[in-house]
């Protein structure tokens, strides 16, 4: 029998010390900048190194912990990944809506929210007639009720007593959220004190009915879908969830009755890990914020999280781009331990919503669940240094965020001075700028557009904003969405009789040539004009002939030369006149010199799009 070694092979593998990677990187990068060349920076300010390794996580030591304790890093679930697949309805005629609601329960929706008001649920009768087919000891029922919370909640719990149901088999939310409205809207429900006091007669009432339901929505969705960055969103909804402990704690309330009757709405945008990161690190400083108010069961310092699609990223052009991007998110936010997830259907942002998409909606997370087996590991990013690091610094960054709105007296309070609307309108500026000069990319609109798409009508209403009016006590943030202004330029070009035509003009190197020539075909069919390019030609004069015969709007010279635009540029020029726009592609060293000779239009990776087009579009008397 041939015996076993004692010694373990890697014992004949010294361990390299960081800083010996470190001195040979910089070896193999002969010079280039180590920060430019390999560490990514975020928005946020974060630092993303190119690698990572156990030391970087020594020291933090909350990452030892197990799924289900607190600090809750590892999220509070102990047994599966299991999450809640939601999707929401808006209530109308009762009967039918009960009947769409079981229909949709049967194909898989476990939390099923409902947008009601007193207008249409104003007695216990008609709240019974919309609850009838909709098992309720089987789901989570999140009745979406605003201001109308308080009658609402009444309704309910007369019907379940008539019902003679188990109340703690029932579970659910309300959105009663105050906050929420002063931010979306920029007043109070009735008044902050009002509001504050019916918040208080919510909890009491539910406490004693309904001890699953949570109170208390805190929305932080709304600031995700005005452009936020993952880090400010959840310094935000920190400081939200934070000014309604100390409120309500100021009035007569205990920790626990608060904190576990909250639930905190997160928008899930497409940076994968740092959205599971961002997860396990907001937990984390819930955690901490509620362990000062020395809770009497730590449980209720879990913070319960409800993720849900961002609506930032979606696009009305090429919809079906949006099923990727939701399929990532959820991904992101299910492997970061939320609780319960909803992706917004592909074309939520069109018209009318589709039974196709709604299906394609809930089928997502079926096959996350039922076919990935997303609920089967607790907490997967565990064990990862990046992932770890990445908790941490995220954690970090937030944390001083939230501290510097507590240092303005609160969210409230730094919401009426305007600094969060500050914020907001800061970072949304930024991205927006980002978008429009290619930056950030929004496929199929900013980038690889589809040029025989049309989308007509079909943008809904909800894009306008909120109108300002008297009774406003702050300026509300802006609602966004990324795509909208591209959108805006290419509806101006299909509802115009005069769509422009492009043609582009190829000429030099044929590598550089090729490269400027799909770029800006990518560039003008992102507003929506018709794209051709010429590459049959004698010489220029002919090539513009051709173009100018074929009505061009626009003539783009695509040159792989720099310097031949000094000689094709006032060339061309000359031959085209008023008859169409001129444009070139690149920025060429000459180009002051070009300029001097009355050569204006150039375009770049450093153009911003939505300037250009609405410069093109009045040139060209679409608008």
């Amino acid at each position: 029998m041939t015996e076993v070694p004692e010694e373990k092979l890697f014992n004949q593998f010294p361990g390299i010390p960081k800083s010996e990677w470190e001195k040979k990187i910089r070896e193999d990068l002969k010079g280039v900048d180590y920060d430019n060349c390999l560490v990514y920076k975020t928005l946020d300010g974060l630092n993303l190194q190119p690698y990572y390794r156990a030391e970087d996580t020594r020291e933090l030591k909350y990452l030892d912990g197990f799924p289900g304790e607190f600090p809750y890093v590892r999220t509070g679930k102990k047994d599966s990944n299991s999450w809640e697949i939601r999707q929401d309805l808006v209530a109308g005629e009762p009967a039918e809506t009960s009947r769409l609601a079981a229909e949709i329960i049967n194909r898989g929706v476990t939390s099923l929210g409902l947008k009601v008001n007193s207008s249409i649920i104003n007695s216990v009768g008609r709240l019974s007639e919309l609850l009838e087919h909709i098992p309720l000891e089987n789901i989570s029922l999140n009745l979406l009720s605003g201001k109308d919370s308080l009658n609402i909640a009444g309704f309910l719990i007369e019907e379940t007593g008539a019902r003679q149901l188990n109340s703690n088999n029932l579970r659910g939310t309300f959105d009663f959220d105050p906050i929420g409205n002063l931010t979306v809207k920029g007043k109070f429900y009735h008044s902050e004190d009002e509001d504050f006091y019916s918040l208080k007669n919510l909890i009491e009432k539910l406490r004693g009915s309904l001890p699953l339901y949570k109170a208390i929505e805190v929305n932080a969705l709304n600031l995700s879908n005005a452009g936020v960055t993952p880090v400010q969103q959840i310094a935000l909804a920190l400081s939200m969830g934070s000014e309604y402990l100390a409120r309500l704690t100021g009035m007569g309330f205990q920790v626990d009755d608060i904190a576990g009757r909250m639930q905190f709405t997160f928008g899930t945008g497409t940076g994968y890990f740092i959205e599971i990161a961002g997860l396990r690190a907001v937990r984390l400083l819930w955690s901490k914020i509620v362990e000062a108010y020395k809770p009497g069961d730590f449980k209720n310092a879990l913070m319960s999280v409800h993720a849900v699609t961002t609506g930032w990223n979606r696009t009305l052009y090429d919809p079906y781009v949006n099923m990727l991007r939701s399929t990532t998110e959820a991904m992101s936010a299910i492997l970061g331990g939320a609780d319960s997830v909803e992706i917004l259907p592909f074309d939520s942002v069109s018209a009318g919503e589709s039974e196709f998409s709604l299906r394609n909606a809930r089928n997502v997370q079926t096959v996350l669940k039922e076919e990935a087996y997303f609920d089967r590991v607790i907490d997967p990013g565990a064990g990862s240094y990046y992932i770890g690091n990445l908790t941490d610094s995220i954690a970090e960054h937030a944390w001083k965020l939230f501290l510097e709105i507590e240092d303005k007296g609160g969210y409230i309070s730094a919401f009426k001075s305007g600094f969060i609307q500050q914020i907001v309108d800061e970072i949304a500026k930024r991205r927006l700028h980002n978008i429009a000069t290619g930056r950030e990319v929004l496929l199929g609109t900013n980038c690889f557009p589809d040029a025989r798409e049309r989308a007509g009508e079909n943008i809904k209403k909800s894009d306008q904003q909120v109108q300002e009016r008297e009774d406003m006590i702050a300026q509300p943030v802006r609602l966004v969405r990324g795509a909208r202004e591209f959108e805006k330029i290419r509806l101006q070009t299909e509802k115009s009789s005069l769509r422009p035509k492009v043609f582009i003009i190829g000429s030099g190197n044929v590598a550089k040539r090729n490269a400027r020539i799909t770029f800006s075909k990518n560039f003008f069919t992102s507003a929506g004009y018709e794209v051709s390019d010429i590459r049959e030609y004698s010489d220029l004069p002919d090539a513009v002939q051709k173009a100018l015969d074929k009505k061009a709007s626009v003539i783009v010279l695509c040159s792989g030369d720099d310097k031949a635009y000094l000689q094709l540029a006032p060339e061309a020029s000359n031959m085209i006149g008023k008859r169409a726009i001129l444009v070139l592609a690149g920025e060429p060293a000459c180009r002051a010199e070009l300029e001097t000779k009355g050569i204006k239009n150039f375009i770049s990776l450093r153009s911003d799009r939505i300037s250009t087009f609405s410069n093109y579009n009045k040139q060209l008397g679409i608008i």
